[in-house]
């Protein structure tokens, strides 16, 4: 055979590799899209080896509609992991336009029940599976030792390492209990820090002793709890790594993870376009760094959400391993445990009794337990506050918009209040808007203060004590996290959905 016929074959084999290989890297991506019935680019891809999608808020009106979204998706690839960040907490995407039904993990924490975690979770799971999701991002399994953090809060369990760690493993029984698999996040602990990593790199401090003993304790109890996925934090710790981000380290995540702590499920990584990791190492480079780490699929999509964005991963992953960067057998791994994860769904499914999902319009569980969480700090001036007597006038102090947790989801007293007082007034002020005396046009009523981590904003502090100067006898309620009490009367629901609102609002209607 001459050179030029050589050159054939091997230009034949090298188009059938090729081919091969973008299967299996399509088998690793877990891209969004945008719309509320799969496009057609994701339909063809689930054909020719897609094996995960991410939902978000954006693709969910009710449940009917998310049903047969998912059903559709399934009459392309039987075994598709359909994916969701549904923390059922402030991070919400199955009820982003009203708010969660049910209490988040802080205020889980804050009961300290691990039974209650796990029937919370349980009921979530049997929901989520009743609409065709497979895999939920959730637990939080950070640690929230900074009061300063900005992203976690209470999206967390808690600051204390053995309560994280004892609801988390509650929280993924129940869950994986109700039919979805569990993804405990974000790994190793992004509790510990002042930075969201939808911004910038956050780094971890303390020594390796302090990671055993805090950030590692609640992913050693998921582990030992059976989680099916592990999502990484985009997080520098030097203890650790003192280069590499989680995501992409090969020390964190084979090393520690995998061989210390034991896990042998699918590890998914954050967003990949998050600007910790894509501003220093690309779209692209971050995603093949992460397989190369030891990751299996590569979330994306919250920003990045269409067809060019998850051609250019796909492609980005075929020529790595084509030159070299990217081992094949690695990349054949990841797409194994991906399926691993598929066939566990699929029983998980099978295993579920049949009949129609129930509404999202509430959970029972949720409510009670959101009235559980509910905590009451009264001084000398607040003995006779509660129950409000007459209808109120409610001061609502809005944070920044936190990504994780999305502008579209609603939050605050005012409105259930509202429902049970009726004449009640509300304001709400954003940083900069809050007038000299936030409460003029009280007009003589009592006067209702919502605060969401009081503790983290000078201006929003500043603006409560103007207002508790004008009416010392106001009452102060804290959606967020209750680092600094102050007020006649401190309520505290450690949360700001609305099963925590609507807990919060009873109390002072009493009603509850």
């Amino acid at each position: 055979m001459g050179k030029t016929g050589v050159r054939q074959r091997m230009s034949e084999r090298t188009v059938g590799a090729t081919g091969d290989l973008a299967g299996l890297a399509a088998a690793v991506l877990q891209p969004g899209f945008v719309g509320t019935t799969p496009p057609p680019w994701v339909r063809r891809w689930l054909g020719e080896g897609l094996g995960s999608v991410v939902l978000f808020a954006r693709n969910i009106v009710d449940p009917g509609q998310l049903a047969a979204l998912t059903a559709t998706l399934r009459a392309e690839r039987p075994d598709v992991i359909v994916a969701i960040d549904e923390e059922a907490g402030d991070v919400t995407r199955i009820e982003s336009g009203r708010g969660s039904s049910r209490p988040g993990n802080f205020a889980l924490g804050a009961v300290d029940d691990p039974a209650l975690t796990e029937a919370v979770a349980r009921d979530l799971g049997a929901e989520l599976a009743g609409v065709g999701v497979t895999l939920n991002y959730a637990p939080d399994a950070d640690v929230n030792s900074n009061p300063a953090n900005p992203v976690i809060g209470v999206r967390s369990f808690g600051a204390a390492a053995d309560l994280v760690a004892r609801h988390t493993a509650a929280w993924v029984r129940g869950l994986q209990a109700g039919g979805v698999a569990a993804c405990a996040k974000h790994f190793p602990g992004h509790g510990d820090t002042r930075v969201d990593s939808h911004h910038d790199l956050p780094l971890i401090g303390g020594d390796r002793a302090r990671l055993d003993a805090v950030e590692l304790a609640p992913f050693r109890a998921a582990v030992a709890a059976g989680v099916q996925a592990v999502m990484t934090g985009h997080l520098l710790v030097p203890a650790l790594d003192p280069e590499l981000p989680a995501t992409l380290s090969p020390r964190i995540l084979g090393g520690l993870l995998r061989e210390e702590l034991g896990f042998h499920g699918v590890v998914v990584t954050d967003a990949v376009e998050m600007r910790a990791v894509a501003d220093r190492y690309g779209f692209a480079g971050a995603a093949v760094r992460a397989l190369a780490a030891g990751a299996d699929a590569i979330c994306v999509g919250g920003e990045r959400a269409t067809e060019a964005d998850a051609r250019e991963l796909r492609d980005a992953i075929v020529a790595a391993v084509v030159a070299g960067e990217l081992p094949e057998e690695r990349l054949a791994e990841a797409a194994k445990r991906v399926g691993q994860l598929a066939a566990w769904t699929v029983a998980a499914r099978a295993d579920r009794p049949a009949g129609d999902p129930a509404p999202t319009d509430g959970s029972a569980v949720g409510l009670a337990a959101a009235r559980r969480a509910v905590r009451v700090v009264t001084g000398p001036a607040g003995v006779d506050a509660l129950p409000l007597r007459r209808p109120a006038h409610v001061v609502e102090f809005a944070p920044p918009h936190n990504m994780a947790i999305g502008a579209e989801t609603p939050w605050g007293i005012g409105a259930p209040l509202a429902d049970l007082v009726p004449e009640t007034t509300v304001a709400r002020y954003a940083e900069g808007e809050a007038p000299a005396d936030p409460t003029a046009g009280a007009a003589g009523r009592p006067v209702v203060l919502v605060v969401r981590d009081l503790h983290r904003h000078d201006w929003m502090r500043a603006a409560v004590r103007r207002a508790l100067a004008a009416r010392p006898d106001a009452v102060v309620v804290e959606l967020g996290v209750p680092e600094l009490v102050t007020g006649a009367v401190h309520v505290a629901t450690h949360g700001a959905t609305r099963a925590a609102a609507r807990a919060a609002a009873e109390l002072l209607a009493g009603a509850g």
